[in-house]
């Protein structure tokens, strides 16, 4: 009996792998007859798991979904990984998780072995977390499975939207991708009415149901991590400019973040750098270390600045 079980494990290992797998490659790997794996998978079904096989003679055996959660077996590395998921879970930004997340865990940790238990343990009290001046705003569960299940079936979005100014509006946006940043969840879609690609904070959000008809999908203009730290960079700036760069577009590129400003070509030699910052003293020190020439003519207050500092640095090296 010892052996059967043992070998029932081994076989549910092999079939939680994401392929499939015939009958003589699963009698090979249990050195048994493909008789005993035909036997071995009945057992498996009746304890619940849901074993799949492919007609024909190349047909395989597989692990597919059924009507209830069986067991699931994690090797070493998969129990940390997982372990470690539940216990930031637990304290993150996902509402109505934390206590779910702390049941699981401590069902996981129940029967990991002494040595991957000490594994979790080293790593939760020697990892520090930095401390937030604030709290980061909560998004409810529900709401985000809601619209990554709307990303993952190219089905379009209506919800309620409230911006950062407080106005609220309604939208209908072909949802694309969810992106984690910090404390905070952003969704990546294009603003059906708008025309265009936005970025939604999504504890803003409030969906409305039925989701609407499916769409083509588009392709996506840039890297999602690049356009949401665009949209999170320039939602804070105060003061926005536009200044001429007098350095071919690809050298100045290089030198800027995509979270720093967008850089357009004019001719061969300028180009366009649309930037801003919280303060003018920010924009010319920024625009100072970049090491080009530049000519600026707007905003005033960043012009004058930049008149200021001239003269200040051309009267240090006179005296």
């Amino acid at each position: 009996m010892l052996e059967t079980s043992a070998r029932l494990l081994r076989l549910l290992s092999l079939l939680q792998t994401p392929r499939e797998w015939t009958g003589a490659e699963l009698a090979e790997r249990l050195s048994v007859s493909t008789r005993t794996v035909r036997n071995d998978v009945d057992r498996l079904r009746n304890l619940g798991y849901p074993v799949h096989a492919g007609r024909g003679a190349v047909g395989g055996y597989r692990l597919g979904a059924g009507a209830t959660l069986p067991p699931l077996l994690l090797d070493d590395e998969e129990a940390v990984a997982v372990a470690i998921g539940l216990r930031t879970a637990a304290g993150g930004t996902i509402t109505g998780v934390e206590e779910t997340s702390l049941r699981a865990l401590a069902k996981l940790e129940q029967v990991l072995p002494s040595r991957l238990r000490r594994r979790v343990s080293t790593l939760q009290q020697y990892a520090v977390a930095v401390p937030r001046d604030e709290p980061g705003p909560r998004v409810d569960a529900d709401t985000l499975t809601t619209i990554a299940t709307a990303c993952r079936d190219h089905e379009r979005l209506r919800f309620d939207y409230r911006s950062h100014d407080g106005s609220d509006s309604r939208r209908d946006v072909e949802p694309y991708r969810l992106v984690n940043w910090g404390r905070r969840w952003y969704l990546i879609g294009f603003d059906v009415a708008r025309a265009g690609w936005r970025t939604y904070r999504i504890d803003r959000i409030s969906p409305r149901t039925p989701t609407g008809p499916r769409f083509t999908p588009r392709e996506l203009p840039e890297d999602p991590v690049d356009q949401v730290r665009r949209g999170v960079s320039s939602a804070a700036w105060r003061y926005r400019a536009q200044v001429i760069m007098h350095a071919p577009a690809e050298l100045v590129a290089e030198r800027i973040n995509a979270a720093i400003g967008t850089v357009t070509p004019i001719d061969d030699s300028r180009c366009l750098l649309d930037t801003g910052a919280g303060s003018v003293e920010a924009l010319a020190v920024h625009l100072g270390l970049l090491g080009i020439d530049f000519t600026v003519t707007e905003p005033p207050e960043l012009v004058e600045l930049v008149r200021a500092l001239a003269g200040r640095y051309h009267r240090a090296t006179m005296r």
